[in-house]
C-alpha cells in the first residue's frame, strides 16, 4: 500500500475544502473549479437524438456527468443538471416515416425507453429533461436576436449563422476558418459562406413545422441546446458536457451563437467524455480499436466510437443479460476522458471485479448481523471529514485506522483531479481489501471481536459506502431471479459434507472434483475458518 503522504498531510487533505480541477476542452489545461455563483453549479449535458432504441453509448454521458453532480454535491454545491432530448430532427423524420408513424410518436415511444434505461442505471440526480417541441417558442425568440444582431442573415425562408462574424469561431475544436470551408451541404446557394450553418429550416412538404416570422419551418439541431440552456441556466453557467465527438461542429456552433448573441461565455467548463470503444471486437463493432493515446483525439475517438450505425444492440438487450450496477461499474473503471472499451468479456471481468464487494457486504451481514445497505454513512464530504476524525489523528503506518482514512484521503484526491473516477474505483478496492484484512487480523467471523473492533469495522465500511456513493455505486441490494433452492440447498450442503470427509481422508482429488464440478453449475464455494459457505453466482 502507497505510504507517501505522512499522517500530518493526510490530516490536513481531510479537513481541506475540496479544491476540484477540471479539465477543460476551451483551454486544453486543468483549472481550478470556482463556480460563477458561489455554492451553485449549472450542468447542461447534450442528450440523445431520440429516433431509435438507446444504446450503451447513450448511457455513457449520464451515467459520468451522474457521478459528477453526484460528487459536486457531496462537496457542497448546490447543482442543477440539465440532459436535453433532441425530439425533431431529419433522422426522426425519416424513421417516423419508415415505420408509417408521426415524428412526435416516434419521439416519445423512444423518449421512455431512453428514459427507462436511465432510471435502470442508477441516473436519477437530472433536474430537467427538456424536449426541443416544447421549447419552439424560445428557439425563435433566440434566432431572432441573432438576426437582429447582425450575426444571422434570412435566405428564402431558412435562417443561417454568419460564422465571418464571429471572430472566435473555431476556439473550442481549434480549428480555423479556413480549414473549415467546403461544399456547404445541399443548401449551399442560400449561404454567403461554405461554413455558415443552419438555425432555421424551411418546411418541406410533409415535414412537420412550426410557424415562425420566416415562414414555416423548424430549427437547426444547435440553436435547439443553445436556446433551452439560457432558459434553465442562463446565458452564462457553469459546465457544459457531452462526447468528444460533438466539440465540432455541435458545441462550437453553440459557442458563435450563445456568446455572439450575449456577450459573455456561453459556459466557464467545457468537458468532454470519451467514447464507447469495441474492445476486441475489430471489424464489427465500432472498427479498429482506438489507441490509449487517442485521450482527446476527437477524430480517432468519433470513427470508431459504437453507434447504432456500427450495429450497437438496444439497451434494453444489454440488461437482460447483465446487472445494471455492472454497465456503470464499466463505465467509472477509467478517467472519463478517456476511451471506454466494452466487450462481453470486459463486462464479464467487472462482474468477477464486483463480486469482491458483494462478497464483502455479505460478511458485514455475517459479521455485525446488519446489512451493509442499511449502514447510515456521511452525505457530505464535511460530515465525512467528521465522522473519520478519529482515524485521522492516528500516527501509525500499521495501524488499520491510518490506513483506511488514508485509503479514503486518496480516494477524494482523484475525484478532485478532475473527476478521476478510474483511480476512485482503484481506491475502493484497496479499501475492502484494508476492512477484509481487519476481520481476519481481528478474527471477527470466529469470535465476533470487542466492541472497539466492531466499530472500527463498522466505521471501516461506513466510509465505504459514503465514497461509493459519490459514484452511485452499491446504493441498493442487488436484485437477482433467484433458482428456487428448497431442492438444491439440501443437496449442495450434502456434496459439502463429502467433500469434507473426503479432505480429512486426505482424498483430496474427490474434494476437487466436487468443488470443480459444482464451479460448472456456478456454485461456488468458499472455505473459511468456520466453515464453507456457498452461493450462486450468474
Amino acid at each position: 500500500m502507497p505510504t507517501t503522504m505522512t499522517t500530518k498531510d493526510t490530516v490536513a487533505m481531510t479537513n481541506t475544502p475540496a479544491n476540484i480541477q477540471i479539465y477543460n476542452t476551451l483551454s486544453k489545461s486543468k483549472e481550478p473549479f470556482v463556480p460563477l455563483v458561489p455554492g451553485k453549479v449549472g450542468i447542461y449535458l447534450c442528450g440523445p437524438t431520440v429516433y431509435k432504441p438507446s444504446h450503451i453509448g447513450h448511457m455513457v454521458g449520464p451515467v459520468i456527468f451522474d457521478a459528477v453532480k453526484r460528487y459536486l454535491t457531496y462537496s457542497g454545491y448546490d447543482v442543477t443538471f440539465v440532459i436535453n432530448v433532441t425530439d425533431v430532427d431529419d433522422k426522426l423524420i425519416a424513421e417516423s416515416k419508415a415505420r408509417g408513424m408521426t415524428m412526435a410518436e416516434l419521439a416519445k415511444e423512444m423518449t421512455d425507453d431512453y428514459m427507462r434505461n436511465l432510471e435502470a442505471m442508477g441516473v436519477d440526480t437530472v433536474d430537467h429533461f427538456p424536449r426541443a417541441t416544447d421549447n419552439m417558442g424560445e428557439i425563435i425568440k433566440f434566432t431572432q436576436e441573432l438576426v437582429d444582431k447582425g450575426v444571422a442573415y434570412v435566405a428564402d425562408g431558412d435562417v443561417y449563422f454568419d460564422v465571418g462574424q464571429d471572430p472566435e469561431y473555431g476556439k473550442l475544436s481549434h480549428r480555423s476558418l479556413d480549414a473549415l470551408q467546403g461544399a456547404g451541404g445541399e443548401m449551399a446557394d442560400r449561404k454567403r459562406a461554405a461554413a455558415d450553418f443552419a438555425l432555421w429550416k424551411s418546411a418541406k412538404k410533409g415535414e412537420p413545422a412550426w410557424d415562425s416570422p420566416w415562414g414555416p419551418g423548424r430549427p437547426g439541431w444547435h440553436i435547439e441546446c443553445s436556446a433551452m440552456s439560457r432558459k434553465l441556466l442562463g446565458p452564462s453557467f457553469d459546465i457544459h458536457g457531452g462526447g468528444l465527438d460533438l466539440v465540432f461542429p455541435h458545441h462550437e456552433n453553440e459557442i458563435a451563437q450563445s456568446e455572439c448573441c450575449h456577450g459573455k461565455p456561453q459556459a466557464k467548463y467545457w468537458m468532454h467524455n470519451g467514447l464507447m470503444q469495441a474492445a476486441d471486437e475489430i471489424g464489427k463493432v465500432g472498427g479498429r480499436q482506438t489507441r490509449a493515446n487517442d485521450e482527446g483525439d476527437a477524430d480517432a475517438q468519433t470513427a470508431t466510437k459504437i453507434s447504432k450505425s456500427t450495429g450497437a444492440v438496444a439497451f434494453r438487450e444489454l440488461l437482460e443479460s447483465h446487472q445494471p450496477e455492472t454497465i456503470r461499474m464499466l463505465l467509472l473503471s477509467t478517467h472519463y476522458r478517456r476511451p471506454i472499451y466494452f466487450s462481453e468479456q470486459q463486462l464479464r471481468n467487472i462482474a468477477t471485479g464486483l463480486d469482491t464487494f458483494y462478497r464483502f457486504f455479505d460478511r458485514f451481514q455475517r459479521v455485525t448481523g446488519e446489512s451493509f445497505h442499511e449502514l447510515p454513512y456521511a452525505t457530505t464530504r464535511e460530515e465525512g471529514n467528521r465522522r473519520i476524525e478519529s482515524f485521522a489523528a492516528i500516527d501509525d503506518n500499521n495501524d488499520p485506522r491510518h490506513q483506511i482514512h488514508a485509503a479514503r484521503v486518496r480516494y477524494l484526491a482523484a475525484m478532485d483531479d478532475d473527476f478521476n473516477s478510474g483511480a476512485a474505483v482503484g481506491d475502493l478496492f484497496e479499501l475492502v481489501r484494508l476492512l477484509n484484512k481487519f476481520v481476519d487480523t481481528e478474527k471477527l467471523e470466529r469470535s465476533g471481536g470487542d466492541k472497539q473492533s466492531l466499530d472500527t469495522f463498522k466505521q471501516g465500511a461506513s466510509a465505504l459506502r459514503e465514497l461509493a456513493a459519490t459514484l452511485g455505486l452499491f446504493r441498493n441490494a442487488i436484485v437477482e431471479d433467484k433458482v428456487d433452492d428448497s431442492m438444491i440447498a439440501p443437496l449442495v450442503e450434502l456434496l459439502i459434507e463429502v467433500r469434507k470427509d473426503s479432505r480429512d481422508c486426505k482424498n483430496f482429488a474427490l474434494a476437487d472434483k466436487i468443488r470443480d464440478a459444482l464451479t460448472q453449475l456456478n456454485i461456488v464455494l468458499e472455505d473459511r475458518p468456520d466453515g464453507t459457505i456457498w452461493r450462486i453466482e450468474s
